[in-house]
């Protein structure tokens, strides 16, 4: 891969992982100290840090597991780079893509080729395809919505559905054609999207709506809207397609719902403390939550046996087995975790 202009501080950097072949590493971003953490998924002990660019929000895995995309949203300061960070056997090094006139990168899924990236600039209303290798914005799609936050495609790679925060909707993409098919009003707070891997539908978390919607894919109508936990801010579906988790920032507990049925099964509560109040006001909700842990990114691992809860304000990885819908243990990375990913 050819090496972009490196961020200074992670010149000639390279990392070497604690053994050559570790099964199953989460990768989590901290939004407070713009670096990322892998862990190691079974033990939850740390492999290794990443210094990323600031205010690292989500990041996506390449095809073949080899390359790691980071969205770095900024801080006060709008930021406009991705950070690129590729796995060469037990070796690690970290790259920038600079995306110009682009700011606050935030949703991030690979396209299967393992060349190309498709990123939500929340500033500017867009949805952009960006090529790795070569560093180039190939295409800039207009959303028409403000705040276009998260993006999730089907699986064919034909439509891409992106959340609108503050338009309270979703602009639907054919990312063949590269134009906007339609806009879709869902709720307030539109930001979770995830789409079914084998049903034809899209579910969409309404953070200031307390509601999910769920979108048929083929005809793009809403067929139902269910009701959620307190600001529902992200969804993720099992592998086998039988259950959808929402993470419920205020009411600090993560909601499973049974797809076929639409119906709630669980309320898990995180159960974790969390951080000072004079801590709090550091930090991207300030005390917008109080005592809950805001629970906000959701993993769930390839096998389907359990999930990863990034629990914000309280610097903590929550892991939930999905057989018994029981707390199976914590992690820690570092302050402020957020979006995560996977790498076998």
């Amino acid at each position: 891969m050819r090496t972009f202009r490196q961020l200074s501080f992670l010149a000639a950097a390279t990392l070497l992982f604690a053994s050559p072949a570790i099964a199953g590493t989460l990768v989590v971003l901290n939004k407070s100290e713009a670096d990322v953490t892998f862990l190691n998924a079974d033990t939850g002990r740390e492999i290794s840090r990443i210094p990323v660019g600031d205010g690292p929000h989500e990041a996506a895995t390449s095809p073949d597991g080899k390359t790691i995309v980071v969205c770095n949203y900024g801080g006060r300061e709008p930021g406009s780079t991705l950070s690129v960070i590729e796995r060469n056997g037990r070796r690690m090094k970290s790259s920038l893509i600079k995306l110009g006139n682009y700011h606050r990168p935030h949703g991030i899924v690979f396209l299967s080729d393992g060349d190309r990236v498709v990123v939500t600039a929340e500033a500017e209303k867009k949805l952009l395809i960006v090529n790795i290798r070569t560093g180039a914005v190939e295409a800039a799609i207009d959303t028409d919505q403000e705040t276009s936050h998260m993006v999730a495609l089907t699986p064919n790679e034909e439509l891409a559905f992106v959340a609108n925060i503050r338009s309270g909707s979703v602009s639907v993409i054919n990312l063949v054609k590269k134009e906007l098919v339609k806009v879709i009003p869902t709720g307030a707070g539109a930001e979770g999207v995830y789409v079914h891997p084998t049903r034809p539908e899209v579910w969409v978390t309404n953070r200031a709506a307390n509601t999910i919607s769920i979108i048929d894919t083929d005809s793009l109508d809403i067929v139902r809207t269910l009701d959620s936990g307190r600001v529902p801010i992200r969804v993720s579906i099992t592998p086998n397609g039988k259950h959808a988790l929402v993470s419920c920032a205020d009411s600090g507990d993560v909601w499973v719902y049974d797809v076929e049925s639409r119906k709630k099964i669980a309320a898990i509560a995180m159960d974790a403390e969390a951080i000072t109040p004079d801590e709090r006001q550091k930090r991207l909700f300030g005390d917008q939550f109080e005592e809950s842990p805001v629970p906000v990114g959701i993993l769930i691992e390839p096998n389907g046996q359990r999930a990863f809860v990034a629990n914000t304000n309280a610097d903590v990885i929550t892991v939930i087995d999905l057989e018994t819908w029981r707390i199976a243990g914590r992690m820690r990375a570092g302050k402020e975790p957020d979006g995560m990913a996977w790498v076998d």
